[in-house]
């Protein structure tokens, strides 16, 4: 029985822009790949242009791996899971290339594949079809048996999609995959529309099949949020957040809980999810069954916390995460930059909390140190002096940050720079930077060149 993929095609070839890896930062500078030094300069560069030849001519796919200098999810994945004889034996069976989000080309190309989140793991053929993309922090044991079925099948989403007709474990299968292709891609109305085209066989076996339901029900969950629909949607996430999300909790509970605090009954909403949300961060971040991405489970926990007006329990949760960080840590800074950066946002919302950031304060020169060839830390210890109103100090961290910024975070930059030298009354000099700053960055990223030229108006 025939049915259409006219949605999936348009998806993959149309879908929207990019949101940023992590929660609490947007894409600004701050944020997932860095491993070692030296590791990284042993890596051979390769545009996309580049990669895409090489992989027609080798007759492999083609690896996109989207990243960005703030993304702390990539710096997790490079130092612990893209390493040792796994990969080496990915990149024997696949060409890959590594596309910067920043930059202007990574900007076309995460708009062109869709690319909502970092780091993103692309899989396409030699005729540029995609086979298939993970998200997000994974453990190894999670990443390679996605990455080795999409590289060992070779089989187009749109010929997985045709596969799923009846209520076979074939079509089962090929189902929860091409669900899951629609989630990773941010498309509820895709993702739906693409389920109502089906067989009535297909769509009662999906249905009742859990792993499959509970795709469909974060579908419709991430559709109602979209369209606006509140209710829909507090419904939906209650369904959503009933089911085995495992470490994926914290990214559904995130939006719901931005849901619920606009509620009457807020606070009813918020604690039913307390008990679930803390087993989280026992188990996936103190526990045996670590998850890849331990700091988002912190942070919704501190966030229930902070919604339920228990800032001793948020104080709590913080200090034991900074004292669990800095014991992987060990004083060694260069080891494992995933790392730093949870150290980084548990002081900073630590600092935030209590009014004290003598210990933000000490640690971001560390870091500064420790990862000198780019601009984040800078920028971001930057943006947090400014906050504070210490604009002389800031101005010299974000100074620092201009001179390795590129791409769109030059223009982030940029604004942070023009807000600390109109806070000095500094305003010729504040015109200055932003001339020089959109002159730099061409017709690139619209919509923050004109939030630097509508500051400067100001």
């Amino acid at each position: 029985m025939r049915h259409s993929l006219a949605p999936l095609a348009v998806a993959l070839a149309a879908a929207l822009a990019l949101a940023a890896c992590g929660r609490k930062e947007s894409a600004e500078p701050a944020n997932t790949i860095a491993a070692p030094a030296a590791a990284v300069a042993a890596k051979e560069s390769l545009s996309y242009d580049e990669a895409v030849a090489r992989a027609k001519a080798r007759q492999a796919p083609l690896i996109v791996d989207f990243h960005a200098p703030w993304c702390y999810s990539c710096y997790f994945m490079a130092t612990n899971v893209l390493t040792g004889p796994e990969w080496q034996a990915v990149e024997k069976k696949a060409v890959v290339v590594e596309v910067d989000a920043d930059s202007p080309e990574g900007a076309a190309l995460r708009a062109k594949y869709g690319v909502k989140m970092l780091p993103s793991y692309l899989v396409l053929n030699t005729a540029g079809e995609e086979l298939g993309r993970i998200l997000g922090e994974q453990t190894r044991a999670e990443f390679y048996p996605q990455l080795d079925k999409f590289l060992d099948a070779g089989m187009p989403l749109t010929a997985v999609a045709a596969q799923v007709r009846d209520g076979s474990p074939a079509s089962l299968q090929a189902g929860r995959t091409v669900l899951k292709s629609w989630l990773a891609r941010y498309d509820g109305d895709g993702g739906l529309q693409w389920f109502a085209s089906l067989p009535a066989a297909a769509r009662g076996a999906l249905e009742k099949d859990s792993a499959a339901a509970l795709l469909l029900a974060r579908l419709k969950f991430l559709q109602a949020r979209k369209a606006g629909d509140e209710q829909a949607a507090l419904s939906l996430g209650r369904q959503v957040l009933a089911g085995d999300l495992g470490c994926e909790r914290s990214y559904e509970l995130d939006p719901y809980l931005e849901l619920a605090r606009k509620q009457a009954d807020a606070k009813a909403l918020i604690a039913a999810q307390q008990p679930a949300a803390e087993k989280l961060v026992a188990d996936g971040v103190f526990g045996a069954a670590p998850c890849a991405d331990k700091r988002s489970a912190v942070l919704v926990l501190a966030d229930i916390h902070e919604a339920l007006g228990d800032k001793a329990a948020k104080q709590a949760l913080l200090e034991k995460a900074i004292a669990d960080v800095e014991k992987s840590i060990g004083g060694d800074f260069r080891k494992d930059r995933n790392l730093d950066d949870n150290l980084r946002i548990y002081d900073d919302q630590l600092a935030a909390l209590t009014g004290d950031y003598a210990a933000y304060d000490a640690l971001m020169p560390k870091l500064i140190a420790a990862w000198p060839d780019d601009y984040v830390y800078a920028y971001r210890w930057g943006k947090s002096l400014l906050a504070r109103g210490k604009t002389a100090e800031a101005l010299t961290q974000l100074e620092r940050a201009a001179g390795k910024a590129y791409g769109i975070n030059r223009l982030q930059v940029a604004e942070q720079r023009v807000k600390a030298l109109q806070a000095q009354q500094r305003d010729a000099d504040a015109r200055r930077v932003a001339a020089e700053t959109l002159k730099a960055n061409g017709p690139w990223f619209p919509e923050e060149a004109a939030r630097l030229k509508d500051l400067v108006k100001a």
